[in-house]
């Protein structure tokens, strides 16, 4: 099978080493030539254009820098969509807007084409390693009939559903995190600040029940089944450790602006008489703003849990 790869960067670059070594023969293209040259010196060959590499490969990978790039390369002059074939199949592995891909994806069904939003996460070295996540939607056919070729690249491969599913949860992986970034950034120098060593804070807190757990585990116990009573933690309790955090930045002078965010979210619930129910059900407020009720079903939590933990 001839796979067609654009985007040799730092994430192309690991993805198509593992290609080669999963045994496809691999077709190229980069807007930088000497990107290519070491995959070239071992049997991949060039193609002077987008159009090139799908006239010349049986389907297509993009591991582009953002919407624009792949806008470029998949439409614009010499793009991808004027070589590829009916029943062709394009993954664009890059962080991408879900409008866009939504839109595109129209254009190349009008072809008889096949686009599917596939990013990836897991950086450079997960990208090189071939320890990394591929999230994929659009046609289901495609993505399973194509699946080995995903699996020379990533170690968790998972099937989100119509187009553009996979773009929103690479947007809400990312987001997330640096939102956690910027909470622990703040609450790391109000420590620091207050008089701790920031080794001997860091390796406490990463010990408490916060830092024993997965980023995203958290979810399962009240937000995502939708079940705050009874409390694991009272939120009139929790109210009280967030006031006295809040308290503290004010003491040493450190700006708290998520904290005091946080702080009038926990005050809010207590004004609807949350005071009993779990610290978390504050989130409900935010649920209630973006008008969506979340009620997953806690035995389809507790499968994903326990086979994880089987891993």
């Amino acid at each position: 099978m001839k796979v067609g790869f654009i985007g040799l960067g730092l994430m192309g670059s690991g993805m198509t080493a593992n290609l080669q070594k999963a045994g496809y023969t691999l077709v190229v293209h980069d807007a930088r030539r000497e990107a290519a040259e070491k995959l070239m010196a071992a049997g991949a060959e060039w193609a002077e254009s987008p159009k090139a590499v799908a006239s010349a490969s049986e389907l297509v990978f993009t591991s582009l820098p953002g919407p624009p790039e792949f806008e470029a390369v998949a439409t614009g002059r010499n793009g991808l969509i004027e070589g590829m074939s009916p029943g062709q199949v394009l993954f664009d592995l890059s962080t991408n807007s879900p409008t866009l891909i939504r839109r595109l994806h129209g254009a190349f069904a009008a072809k008889g084409a096949h686009l599917l939003d596939s990013p990836v996460s897991g950086g450079p070295g997960g990208a090189a390693s071939g320890k990394m996540a591929l999230w994929v939607s659009g046609d289901e056919e495609s993505f399973n009939r194509h699946r080995p070729v995903l699996d020379a690249m990533g170690d968790q491969i998972f099937y989100m559903g119509a187009i553009g599913a996979a773009s929103v949860a690479k947007l809400v992986h990312n987001l997330s995190g640096y939102i956690v970034n910027t909470a622990l950034a703040e609450t790391f120098t109000m420590g620091v600040k207050a008089g701790v060593d920031p080794l001997l804070l860091w390796k406490a807190v990463r010990q408490g029940a916060n830092g024993r757990r997965r980023t995203f585990d958290s979810l399962a116990e009240h937000f995502l089944a939708n079940n705050y009573d009874p409390a694991r933690f009272a939120l009139k309790l929790a109210h009280k450790d967030v006031s006295l955090a809040t308290q503290l930045g004010r003491e040493v002078g450190v700006p708290m602006r998520l904290s005091n965010l946080t702080l009038e979210e926990m005050t809010e619930a207590l004004g609807r008489g949350w005071q009993t129910r779990d610290s978390r059900s504050a989130m409900l407020l935010q649920q209630e703003r973006a008008g969506v009720s979340i009620a997953v079903d806690p035995d389809d939590l507790r499968a994903i849990l326990r086979a994880d933990s089987n891993n």
